[in-house]
């Protein structure tokens, strides 16, 4: 399952989304974390430590890497230069999967030992200097963006990204990779802007949003959010002791969280599980399309000097295939040679 968690700066998004990731660890699922926030603060939420959390690779500096491997042996792509963020795969693309071994993951992805288990942890990276002025957030995206549209996971799988704050996602067409979004949001009137915005924003497209109320200390702070969000709201968190001493670099055993704080951790891996049944790939690879061609034709061609709506492959749909064991099939070309 991709799973995004969204929110205005400070609402406690990259806190709750590094929870869930913990919690999915204890269960001992297949996880791959990725922070797709400028503002890189999931690998210290996971606890590794200033030096640590800096030296994890940034994506967006083995883009030719993630591009040459993904373009495998697809013949609409005439090279790894003509690819883009928003290239979809086809016959001949190599296909990312959660729980494999593969150079993507050798060169982007760190080991990150979490209690009951361990997760892959990837990065954008953050501005540099030689950034300051001359790119903007979305140049850094654009490898999260392509490793998510030649991403397949299945059942019991599990991709969480913590996105960037505010509505900026929806200068791309991230939002809509995700089979849920959990949108973070305190019980203030900014708290729940961004719900509104997103909302509006995803209803075009079918993204299944849920809101996690934060930070809420009593029942007039419930009360507003339900007033605001109705229906979307799944689960309240409130004050967390656990929290507050990861937060100070020592966080307790991950099993001593509040058990209340458990069960709203629960109740959004209940949601994201539900929402597999919801899949459609086919219309999930028609977004992946309808994007392209609209990057295509806005900047693509001509920084590519190629016509990009020739990398679509009509006949190509993006799926799960289950194999034998509960296994999904392997990748659709022999992995690049080290």
């Amino acid at each position: 399952m991709k799973i995004a968690f969204v929110g205005k700066g400070g609402s406690g998004k990259t806190t709750l989304s590094s929870l869930f990731i913990r919690h999915l660890a204890a269960a001992e699922a297949p996880v791959v974390a990725v922070d797709a926030d400028i503002n890189q603060h999931l690998g210290a939420a996971l606890g590794l430590t200033e030096e640590e959390a800096a030296a994890l690779p940034a994506m967006g500096a083995h883009l030719p890497l993630i591009k040459e491997y993904l373009r495998g042996s697809n013949p609409r792509i005439s090279s790894a230069d003509t690819m883009i963020k928003t290239t979809p795969p086809g016959s001949g693309s190599r296909l990312l999967r959660v729980d494999e071994d593969n150079p993507v993951y050798a060169a982007c992805a760190r080991a990150v030992a979490l209690d009951g288990g361990a997760v892959r942890l990837m990065a954008t990276g953050p501005f540099t200097e030689s950034d300051l002025g001359v790119a903007c957030y979305h140049s850094k995206v654009g490898a999260v963006e392509l490793c998510l549209n030649h991403l397949v996971d299945g059942r019991g799988e599990y991709v969480v990204v913590d996105m960037t704050a505010g509505s900026d996602s929806f200068a791309s067409g991230m939002f809509t990779r995700f089979d849920m979004t959990f949108l973070v949001a305190e019980p203030t009137r900014k708290g729940v802007s961004v719900y509104r915005q997103y909302k509006e924003y995803a209803r075009d497209f079918g993204v299944a949003l849920k809101v996690v109320g934060n930070k809420v200390q009593g029942q007039d702070d419930l009360d507003f959010l339900r007033a605001e969000v109705g229906e979307d709201l799944l689960v309240t968190v409130g004050h967390s002791d656990w929290v507050r001493a990861m937060e100070k670099g020592r966080p307790p055993r991950f099993e001593l969280l509040e058990e209340p704080n458990r069960r709203a951790l629960a109740a959004l891996r209940e949601a994201a599980d539900d929402a597999y049944e919801r899949r459609d790939w086919e219309r999930y690879t028609r977004q992946m399309v309808h994007f392209h061609l609209r990057n295509a034709e806005s900047w693509g061609n001509a920084k590519t000097g190629a016509d990009l709506a020739e990398q679509v492959d009509p006949g190509f749909v993006l799926r799960e295939e289950p194999v034998a064991a509960g296994r999904i099939s392997p990748p659709l070309t022999a992995p690049m040679p080290a």
